[in-house]
């Protein structure tokens, strides 16, 4: 397993060995030492799925209760995940890095708390698994603008973008920042 350096201090971009033969391939996604290692969350309580096609931006969210951090990861497909720094005080706030995420490489990507997260579905059919370290709670759940002109995402070009209504509607990162609940 080898870790990619990232530009945002917090996130850990993980690629583990994928062993591969004419039948198929094995890859480990998740081991709790590689965790450990970095004095990284362990404890997990909910797994997610989603499939998107090929354009579907999902995000800009966060979850402004308890702490939770994602671990994501392709199981089919490729992404491009964007993480946008959310935390007040922090001398990266506002900054994004993009990584991408397919079912070749097999990377995963952790997420620590005070990022927003999303991602562009790139390939025909894009399935997408995260872990969570808090459980998912709408009365909590936040966001900002996937295309907040002051944060300035460069999203895939040569794609029709789909954005859900919710996603098109959220604020600019300059309205909410005040009211963020991170900080560093």
């Amino acid at each position: 397993m080898n870790v990619v350096e990232t530009r945002l201090p917090g996130p850990v971009l993980f690629e583990p060995r994928v062993f591969g033969d004419p039948r198929g391939f094995f890859v480990e996604t998740f081991r709790t030492s590689w965790f450990e290692e970095r004095g990284l969350p362990t404890r997990w309580v909910q797994d997610n799925h989603s499939r998107s096609g090929r354009g579907v931006v999902r995000g800009m969210h966060f979850q402004a209760g308890p702490p939770q951090a994602k671990l994501v990861r392709v199981a089919r497909g490729a992404i491009v995940d964007v993480l946008v720094d959310v935390r007040r005080g922090s001398p990266a706030f506002g900054r994004w890095e993009a990584y991408e995420l397919d079912d070749e490489r097999m990377r995963v990507l952790y997420v620590p708390t005070g990022f927003a997260h999303g991602f562009c579905a790139l390939g025909e059919i894009n399935d997408v698994i995260y872990k969570q370290t808090a459980y998912y709670d709408p009365s909590l759940e936040g966001g900002i603008a996937w295309d907040d002109p002051d944060v300035g995402i460069e999203w895939p070009s040569g794609l029709e973008l789909q954005v859900s209504e919710r996603d098109a509607a959220a604020p600019r990162l300059a309205e909410i920042a005040d009211a963020l609940p991170f900080s560093c």
